[in-house]
């Protein structure tokens, strides 16, 4: 079976070319870029938001890119099912534009923090737990 995936470029983003890369070295396959202004994701099996300070994040996270045209497209795409992956500021784009739940807020010190986080696997039938077990510590 081969997987379209899309990965979206917004103005000051960085990791497009890493996501293009990864997704070849890891599936075989190709992704496509696709600029913030499309406002269509026509026959695509998932859609990728790298992370990289898209418009220079100077309001909040992902606040001004979750006003792009294609993030309404990834919105309806989303509530039908499609696979969506948000990478770092991509995960704050999904978060402000309303496809995660919860809030980002400021770290305590307000200072850059690099730690190791563990996640715990709470749902191991999604297409991207589905090799995992459901309290599973990765």
């Amino acid at each position: 079976m081969s997987v379209r995936a899309a990965v979206v470029v917004f103005p000051g983003s960085n990791c497009d070319q890493d996501n293009l890369r990864s997704w070849k070295a890891v599936t075989g396959l190709e992704a496509e870029l696709v600029w913030h202004k499309e406002s269509s994701l026509p026959n695509y099996d998932l859609i990728i938001v790298p992370g990289g300070f898209a418009f220079g994040d100077y309001l909040r996270c992902g606040a001004i890119a979750r006003f792009s045209p294609v993030m309404g497209e990834i919105v309806r795409l989303a509530k039908r099912g499609h696979l969506v992956l948000g990478i770092c500021n991509g995960f704050q784009i999904l978060t402000e534009a309303g496809l995660l739940p919860g809030a980002l807020n400021h770290n305590k010190n307000l200072k850059y923090l690099c730690l190791d986080v563990f996640l715990r696997v709470e749902n191991a039938q999604t297409a991207f737990t589905s090799h995992y077990q459901a309290g599973q510590v990765i």
